[in-house]
């Protein structure tokens, strides 16, 4: 080992002793026996430094056993044909079930139970299970029989029962008998063994480091032209797109694979020695000179994070170019100490500046040219586009469920010096993948919606690298604006986002991995009759992964299992179907996905007519936004099927009219969001209406920043109570639901009929109190006149 990484190492002990990663041994250096890594490292006299994960190593985690699911076996089956009955005498069941709820209750039981991997809800379940079969199978076996007879006359024990207790829960429980086999399947603790033909060869890894605007990408890419051969991967479309055009302009022989495109320079369909590609898309096999890896910062992304580990370490390149923030250079070093690589940085600053305003724009009034206001929800897009529009300016607007023509198309409408558009209304789509000419970021809202560790949607404030990764999009180099600006709408909010700014990036720590095809099968020859959502589940539960590792999140994926787990279908084709990347919110899509499915089973092409009259085309273009909205759907629809017919071409044969239909598709949509105000204008006014409400509300009262915001910026200062106060005094709760997603229109609409309801009986039941005083006053008077 050599002297620079020992006192690396030594130096980053502390880093590793800390209550994320208290199963961490510090400071252990060893070699994994019979591991490639270990060969590598002797060639090249040096040798690894490992972290030792002493939870996960010394000790198997216990499964989850509420991911057990019981096979369900026949109790009509004959046994040995009435042998046990020749040999001794019928059973008498009331005998048998005092015998078996005995032995049920018998502590040393469970104990020998518990040892054999069943915990009291196994016990049970197979106790449940095997006291049916006993008493309810017509025949039970010879052995079984001969076993309960003596007991119950007294010739035998109770305990006697246990291996057939045993034997009968490893039949509902199949995986019980291969635990050990499962657990080897699943342990992912050392990834890097998985890429035999990167290990192969001695890689150099360069991290090109920098925040947006900093040439860190052009850089790699320099390198990557100048190549005999190259591989980009990018985590977008647009991005694989646009290295796919500028490689091919600079005449250097490019292809482009995406998950629903190839496209191949060469008439004969030849691979060219470079290729532009969708990092997921990337091959581990083909050896190249030079490998880019775009955005590295994603190896944390609890979804997809999986193929940028995968990219890192089973690329086969000679060099490999890794792009992305600062925040990733540490654990990037880090994971390449694990194959015997060494990291070599070259550090960027950004070219051009960007200055955080010390005001607000407080009203849309106040807008000017190369303005971006940044939403995280398209009603808030809907609503703000329509008021730009009503004070006499044209505005284009990008967000992610566009096609990416479509986003395009925006992008250039905005950017053209001669187009009377000169305001953008975008989401964080933004973030990565166009190049816009913006002057001025203008964050709307702090807040957007997140799944958290539990898969659960939540509304959380945007974090460091998010807001530097938007903010960043203000005056690129490339661009008129030489200098950027980055604000608030609303004036409460502009303290919490420099706040945010303020802060550093979190470092990363972990990178995400996810089970193969492969692994998946060989769960599914132990246990062939769990569901492919159960196999993946126990799959995770059982999984091993070093402390530099995550399993990601698999919702997604376990959603299209379960949705298509009726249909039979072979598993390695069930296993893709579910990997298909599809918007699991648009209805739509989903019924569609799940047709296709079923189409696919019965072995029955899937033709150009019969996808015509899936989504009914010819489609005509929008008249409202929720038509825009379908046809966004559709458009998503084709993809899959583009994405299918990658993955089984002889069942999705027709993909060049299918590409075709898809370009008329994004031209309409294109029209359509062209139109996008007379679109909002058309659709029910309730969609919009409380939207806009809070936007002029929150611009007479001067704004107000949204509840995760104030709680963010009070958290810090501890201020909480008072600004809690201000929140609700000036922006109606009615609103803040809406904005945030809690409460949609319609129960809105319900909620005003129901408080206008209430308000007249309250008034009514006002006027009776009133007028029953009023005769009670007057009743008095005349008494007293009478007096």
């Amino acid at each position: 080992m050599s002297v620079n990484r020992c006192m690396y190492l030594f130096s980053r002990l502390q880093r590793h002793i800390n209550p994320r990663t208290a199963r961490i041994t510090a400071g252990s250096c060893h070699v994994s026996s019979g591991s490639g890594l270990l060969h590598e490292e002797q060639r090249s006299g040096s040798v690894g430094c490992k972290r030792n994960v002493s939870s996960n190593s010394s000790s198997s985690k216990p499964p989850d056993t509420s991911l057990f699911v019981p096979v369900s076996l026949k109790t009509d089956a004959s046994g040995d044909g009435g042998v046990g009955v020749e040999l001794t005498q019928p059973l008498d069941k009331s005998e048998l079930l005092k015998v078996l709820n005995k032995f049920y209750k018998r502590k040393e039981m469970q104990k020998l139970a518990a040892d054999g991997g069943l915990d009291a809800r196994l016990f049970h379940q197979a106790f449940i299970s095997f006291r049916k079969f006993a008493l309810e199978v017509t025949s039970l076996p010879a052995d079984l029989h001969i076993i309960f007879s003596d007991i119950c006359y007294g010739a035998g024990h109770i305990d006697d029962i246990y291996p057939y207790f045993m034997r009968h829960a490893k039949q509902i429980f199949p995986m019980l008998d291969c635990m050990d086999d499962l657990r080897k399947i699943s342990d992912l603790r050392v990834p890097a063994n998985w890429y035999p033909e990167a290990r192969a060869i001695q890689r150099k890894v360069v991290f090109h480091a920098g925040p947006t605007n900093s040439g860190k990408t052009y850089h790699a890419i320099q390198r990557y032209l100048a190549a005999k051969s190259g591989v980009y991967c990018g985590p977008l479309k647009l991005l694989a797109h646009e290295i796919f055009e500028k490689s091919n302009n600079a005449d250097v022989p490019c292809d482009l694979v995406t998950g629903e495109e190839r496209t191949f320079m060469d008439l004969e369909g030849r691979a060219a020695g470079h290729v532009a590609c969708t990092i997921e898309m990337c091959s581990v096999t083909t050896p190249y000179e030079v490998a880019v890896i775009d955005e590295i910062q994603m190896i944390r992304d609890p979804s997809r994070g999986w193929a940028w580990t995968r990219a890192l370490l089973g690329l086969c390149a000679e060099e490999i170019h890794v792009c992305g923030e600062a925040a990733a250079i540490d654990f990037i070093r880090e994971l390449m100490y694990t194959t015997g690589e060494e990291v070599e940085v070259h550090t960027y600053q950004r070219l051009t500046p960007f200055s955080i305003l010390d005001h607000a724009v407080d009203s849309l009034d106040n807008l000017s040219p190369g303005d971006c206001i940044v939403c995280f929800s398209k009603n808030d897009i809907y609503s703000i586009s329509r008021q730009i529009e009503a004070r006499g300016q044209e505005c284009a607007v990008i967000y992610g469920s566009l096609p990416p023509g479509t986003k395009l198309s925006q992008a250039k409408k905005f950017n053209d010096p001669d187009d009377p558009c000169k305001i953008l209304v975008a989401t964080d789509a933004i973030g990565m993948g166009l190049n816009l000419s913006i002057k001025r970021i203008i964050f709307n809202s702090l807040v957007k919606p997140n799944i958290n560790e539990k898969g659960e949607k939540q509304m959380e404030t945007i974090s460091t690298s998010q807001a530097l990764q938007i903010s960043g999009r203000a005056g690129r180099f490339s661009s008129k604006f030489k200098e950027g600006e980055v604000t608030t709408m609303h004036r409460d909010d502009l303290p919490v986002l420099k706040e945010i700014l303020s802060h550093s990036v979190e470092p990363i720590e972990t990178a995400g991995l996810h089970p193969t095809a492969e692994q998946i099968e060989m769960f599914a020859y132990h246990l062939p009759d769990a569901t492919l959502s159960n196999l993946v589940d126990i799959f995770v539960s059982l999984s091993q992964v070093d402390g530099m590792y995550f399993v990601c999140n698999i919702d997604d994926f376990k959603f299209l299992a379960d949705m298509i787990q009726h249909i039979p279908l072979n598993l390695r084709s069930r296993y893709v179907f579910c990997t298909a990347p599809i918007n699991k919110k648009q209805p739509f899509v989903c019924t569609s996905f799940l047709k296709f499915a079923r189409q696919f089973s019965r072995d029955e092409p899937l033709t150009f007519d019969w996808v015509c009259r899936l989504v009914s085309w010819p489609l005509a273009a929008p008249k409202n936004i929720k038509d825009l909205v379908h046809l966004e759907a559709v458009h998503d629809v084709l993809d899959l099927y583009l994405w299918l017919s990658y993955r089984f071409m002889d069942m999705f044969p027709d993909t060049a009219f299918v590409r075709e239909i898809q370009r008329e598709l994004d031209e309409i949509i294109q029209q359509g969001v062209r139109n996008i105000t007379r679109l909002i204008k058309a659709t029910d006014p309730a969609i919009t209406g409380p939207l806009q409400t809070q936007s002029s509300r929150r611009e007479q009262a001067g704004g107000n920043s949204g509840a995760a915001s104030s709680n963010y910026l009070t958290s810090i200062k501890g201020q909480k109570g008072q600004k809690d106060s201000g929140e609700t005094m000036e922006s109606p709760l009615a609103s803040r639901l809406v904005r945030d997603g809690l409460l949609t229109p319609s129960l809105l609409r319900q909620l005003q009929r129901e408080w206008s309801k209430d308000k007249k009986q309250e008034i009514n039941s006002q006027s009776a109190l009133s007028a029953e005083d009023h005769v009670n006053n007057n009743k008095g008077k005349r008494k007293k006149k009478k007096k």
